[in-house]
């Protein structure tokens, strides 16, 4: 017992003398922070949004590597599907037709297109005596006569090749399926190629007001991730923060605080994503979540600092003794936490995603900046900041005194309580289900969500499997 009070106290002694030097000589500290800082956060002007599904596998993946063969002995799968809904639920009239054919010529002008399908340029093949005919199923849509239509419509119903691909078992629905060769070269390949896309639909839309578009794909489905993830750093991360400076205003109360703490969060997550920029990782949808748990990691360090310190100067010690004072009850479960807290993301490498990597790294680096950012630039920017408190005797917090003689006066009850209710509810584990039917990945106020939920109930899904039939020797197909 004696020893171990002796290592508490020289444990004590030496934070202390830390945080001293750490007050003495703050301002250095400060601003040598702030610069290391400024230039490991020019590393986020390199940050890219990875927009090929394939980043979702690694290299030495067997199914990966299997899909990339067929692709080399064939050609990539990388598509959009233009999805036409007449209003009036009939595909085979003139002016639902010649919107197809339109939209098919135009279509082969989209950035990357190698190949467009459609009803009307279906390759029919007719038989005249002795002369075979070999042409587009439907030329001229408009001048056709709708004798020559309905025939039209009946081959096409007949045929396989055509029907829930591109057009509906009922005629009501049909699609224009462009298949695209990304070089890989450049980010803004897939983004300039659906923009193009779009407002081809829009273009559409306008000039046939009685035709619906729908747009779906594996190219939208790979756009639709980087608007996602943007949407997400745009919109969740000020609301999570504007929540958090609520939780501050009332856990702190305090401006000097406020602002201190807030610098660390922008510390912590600048160099984070920094460091990942200069490390050229490419931001997908999990990895882009990392400011968001970083941010998180990095108040709560602050506030348990800044607490105990705020605390202490209510009771009357300087703000110089408050800060050293805190140091001593925080440092140690400030480090622990972000020593365990990062090696649990690290733990993601074992995952077979590349994306879980780069999230659990970008974290981990984060969380361990935070902590660092909470143990040194804080206690010296806040012995900078001026700050005022009320000096009043400890009365504790009657709230608090509450629940815990609540705890303390029905500790089996409460403990017996939350047995069963944990128990009941990991009973439910059972239900959960693996689907990575990556769709679903996104809510139904996505226009991609919706656009291809439209086109899987009426005509065709995004979801594809492909077989290649080797013949065994040059030429074997043929026999």
């Amino acid at each position: 017992m004696n020893a171990s009070i002796k290592n508490t106290n020289k444990f004590e002694q030496a934070v202390a003398i830390y945080t001293r030097r750490v007050i003495r000589w703050r301002w250095p500290v400060v601003i040598g922070t702030l610069i290391v800082a400024a230039i490991v956060a020019q590393g986020a002007r390199f940050l890219t949004f990875a927009t090929d599904y394939r980043a979702f596998f690694s290299g030495e993946n067997p199914q990966l590597i299997a899909f990339e063969a067929l692709q080399n002995i064939y050609t990539k799968n990388d598509n959009i599907l233009f999805v036409l809904a007449p209003r009036n639920g009939e595909v085979f009239t003139p002016s639902t037709l010649s919107a197809v054919e339109e939209l098919t010529k135009a279509a082969w002008q989209i950035p990357f297109a190698i190949r467009v399908d459609a009803v009307t340029n279906f390759q029919q093949t007719r038989v005249d005596g002795d002369e075979l005919f070999v042409g587009d199923l439907i030329e001229d849509a408009a001048n056709q006569p709708l004798a020559d239509l309905e025939q039209a419509r009946r081959i096409a119903l007949a045929e396989p090749a055509l029907v829930k691909r591109l057009i509906s078992e009922q005629a009501d629905v049909t699609g224009v399926h462009v298949t695209q060769q990304f070089p890989g070269k450049d980010m803004s390949e897939v983004p300039e190629s659906v923009a193009y896309a779009r407002q081809l639909a829009q273009e559409i839309e306008a000039q046939y007001p009685e035709i619906d578009v729908y747009l779906t794909g594996v190219t939208m489905a790979n756009n639709a991730f980087i608007e996602a993830s943007r949407n997400d750093m745009q919109t969740l991360i000020p609301l999570m923060f504007l929540a958090m400076l609520a939780i501050m205003v009332i856990c702190l109360r305090s401006v000097s605080g406020m602002f201190a703490t807030v610098m660390v969060v922008i510390l912590a997550t600048a160099t984070a994503m920094g460091m990942a920029g200069w490390f050229r990782t490419g931001l997908t949808a999990p990895s882009a979540q990392a400011p968001t748990i970083i941010m998180t990691l990095a108040i709560a360090d602050c506030i348990h600092i800044l607490v105990t310190l705020l605390q202490q100067m209510t009771k009357g010690s300087s703000k110089t003794e408050a800060i050293v004072q805190s140091m001593q009850v925080n440092i140690q479960p400030v480090f622990l936490t972000s020593v365990t807290t990062a090696i649990g993301f690290l733990c993601l490498n074992f995952s077979d995603v590349p994306p879980f990597h780069h999230l659990g790294n970008i974290t981990a680096f984060g969380v361990i900046l935070a902590g660092a950012f909470a143990m040194f630039f804080l206690p010296a920017f806040i012995a900078i900041l001026p700050i005022k408190v009320r000096k009043q005797r400890d009365r504790g917090n009657p709230i608090i005194d509450r629940i815990a003689n609540l705890v303390i006066n029905n500790q089996r009850k409460i403990l017996a309580t939350s047995a069963i209710v944990t128990i009941l509810l990991g009973i439910f584990i059972l239900r959960n289900e693996l689907n990575d039917g990556f769709v679903n990945y996104f809510d139904e106020s996505n226009a991609f969500r919706r656009d291809s939920d439209f086109a899987e109930k009426h005509l065709t899904g995004i979801y594809q499997i492909d077989y290649s039939l080797g013949a065994g020797e040059s030429g074997g197909v043929n026999e």
